[in-house]
């Protein structure tokens, strides 16, 4: 059986490393603000998920969030720090899968700097909340999915190969290597 790539005439596979990964690293995780983020219970060989807001993406591409000290979720990565992010932007395209390292720490200054009053929710005494941690995660490798003229000229192109009989997908795919 051949793959559809092999039917699709246009360029559609780009590995990005570097600069050029972490901008479309930052693309992606702009556009769907929260990921599934899994963390590795080598107890019960279980990948546990919960979805997770990113509140900043920093220009070496690492992922800031804030977590509960006491949170499993916390527990879990000072066992393993290896972590698994899935994001979706949008319903048919912006999708990214980044593995990496996670590291734990209490600087008030990064959480200063993420602090919104919507997590009061999370963290009832405020930002001073004394189970506030940061959670960085470095990504180390990732694979992207995504259209190369926006939804709209997607969705064109896929309607008229639909017509023709002919692969006319507007996608793109690729590993990152921040």
């Amino acid at each position: 059986m051949d793959s559809i790539n092999k039917n699709q005439p246009e360029h559609n596979k780009s590995n990005l490393s570097g600069s050029k990964a972490i901008e479309k690293l930052k693309e992606l995780v702009e556009k769907a603000e929260t990921c599934f983020f899994s963390t590795f219970d080598l107890n019960s060989h279980a990948n546990p998920t919960r979805p997770m807001s990113v509140l900043k993406v920093t220009d070496e591409g690492q992922l800031l969030f804030l977590s509960a000290t006491d949170s499993h979720k916390n527990k879990e990565l000072q066992a393993d720090p290896m972590v698994q992010l899935y994001f979706q932007g949008s319903k048919h395209s912006d999708f990214l899968n980044l593995t990496g390292r996670a590291s734990i720490s209490k600087d008030k200054q990064i959480i200063e700097e993420l602090w919104n009053p919507i997590l009061k929710t999370w963290f009832t005494e405020g930002k001073d909340d004394a189970r506030i941690s940061v959670l960085t995660v470095d990504p180390q490798d990732g694979y992207y999915w995504d259209n190369k003229h926006g939804n709209a000229i997607a969705g064109i192109k896929i309607m008229i190969g639909a017509a023709i009989g002919k692969t006319l997908d507007d996608s793109i795919e690729g590993r990152l290597k921040p």
